[in-house]
């Protein structure tokens, strides 16, 4: 299940994970693109929340590294 993550995760975030978790991000959003292509798709709110998570985790890597 895709969930938006929030702050106080962000806190507790390395930069390693965060780029493990947007790894996955961008898998999981290649795999929606594949369901919805043959149609497999129900839930299509799933596009935005794993987009908006994977802008986050980029925001997140570049201010860690400018700090």
């Amino acid at each position: 299940e895709v969930c938006l993550m929030k702050k106080s995760e962000f806190k507790k975030l390395t930069i390693d994970k965060a780029k493990k978790d947007l790894e996955k991000n961008k898998k999981d959003l290649f795999n929606l693109r594949f369901q919805q292509v043959n149609g497999q798709l129900t839930n299509t709110s799933k596009f935005n929340q794993i987009k908006k998570n994977i802008a986050k985790l980029l925001t997140f890597i570049e201010r860690k590294k400018s700090a």
